[in-house]
């Protein structure tokens, strides 16, 4: 086995390959890379049982052939090497000799044989959709996944697909996050929940192109996403998402309009009293035409008033800064809409149209 590649290409490829290798596990295989040099391309494979990554990066291949390293390893090889093309070939015994510049590196590799490549994915099931929608959609979301993985279905993101509408949803059962669009074409309907790492990882690998595409097939278990030379493979989450369509409330008695970088900058400095893991609420007064927000904390205290569009009854209501703020982070329009029905009922954010659509528990203020 023989190629010469750039380094950049060669760096980018296993960096990307290395999304799928465990951080810890029983089983040394998976701490793996399989490199397999083939045609006019150097494919990088990794697989951690539940997340698996193929990659293709150019090169000049001299002779052909497979190999299996220490991701890890590798990675920080190349990494640290001179800004020059790499020289890679592995000899009869499967040591891996490394030419860059003036360094040279000598690494056992390992046979392939026993490496659970990825698994071969009959698809019933294809949308297409641009990288950088899809980008979009998982930032906008993804941050109200649950990480308790005794309640295995909320650590993933529902991707529901009726006709040309696709939504995707998580919660974690103080907050409700929903984005939807419409697609260019129609698909029969589609319901699955994605791993939150596997997005996680996927949103992290797209160049986020509008113009970019990227394929997602599906069958009885797994989801495949298909962009630029990259597969990625995952495991679906089994069992049924929440009924989220039973949480959204239509009616409301209080609807404020709010320019959103005031409402955050706001919020984000009431933030400025709380200790690490103290939980306090910042307590929202709203009245007429105006927000009164106040923190109290054992560092201190502080109110501040923000202008706002106020249309029904005056309300006192108190949210965990965080949760407000993580929706505001991710939210594009320069105003936003809140709607809340009480001080005990859930606040919606969402813009007329619904293609966002927030759901917060407010704190007993008590």
């Amino acid at each position: 086995m023989k190629f010469t590649c750039t380094k950049t290409n060669f760096n980018n490829g296993i960096n990307i390959a290395l999304k799928a290798v465990p951080g810890k596990t029983t089983m040394p295989i998976l701490e793996c890379v399989v490199i397999e040099a083939k045609g006019d391309m150097v494919k990088l494979t990794t697989n951690d049982m539940q997340l698996g990554i193929e990659t293709k990066i150019p090169a000049e291949i001299e002779q052909d052939g497979i190999i299996l390293v220490n991701a890890k390893m590798i990675s920080e090889i190349v990494r640290r090497l001179p800004d020059d093309d790499v020289n890679f070939e592995v000899d009869e015994n499967n040591n891996i000799l490394l030419f860059c510049g003036k360094s040279k590196f000598n690494i056992p590799g390992i046979p392939h044989d026993e490496f659970p490549m990825l698994p071969k994915i009959e698809a019933d099931k294809t949308i297409h959709i641009s990288q950088f929608t899809l980008k979009e959609m998982i930032r906008q979301t993804i941050f109200s996944i649950s990480d308790n993985e005794s309640n295995k279905i909320l650590t993933g993101e529902l991707f529901e697909i009726n006709g040309d509408e696709f939504k995707i949803a998580s919660l974690d059962l103080v907050r409700v996050s929903i984005r939807k669009i419409h697609l260019k074409e129609s698909y029969d309907p589609i319901k699955v929940v994605i791993p939150g790492k596997t997005l996680s990882e996927v949103s992290k690998v797209l160049n986020g192109g509008m113009d970019d595409e990227v394929s997602i097939s599906f069958s009885k278990n797994h989801v495949l996403f298909e962009f630029d030379e990259t597969v990625v493979v995952s495991r679906l989450i089994e069992g049924n998402f929440y009924n989220i369509d039973q949480m959204l409330k239509t009616n409301y008695e209080t609807k404020v309009k709010i320019n959103k970088n005031e409402l955050y900058g706001c919020i984000d400095r009431a933030t400025l009293l709380l200790r690490e893991a103290e939980k306090k609420p910042v307590i929202l007064h709203i009245k007429e035409d105006e927000i009164q927000m106040e923190m109290n904390t054992k560092i201190g205290s502080m109110d501040e008033e923000v202008t706002a569009e106020k249309e029904g009854k005056d309300l006192v209501i108190a949210f965990n800064p965080k949760y407000i703020n993580d929706v505001l982070k991710v939210i594009d329009d320069e105003e936003v809409t809140l709607y809340l029905f009480n001080a005990n009922a859930p606040c919606f954010i969402k813009n007329e149209e619904e293609s966002y659509i927030y759901l917060i528990l407010p704190v007993n203020m008590n």
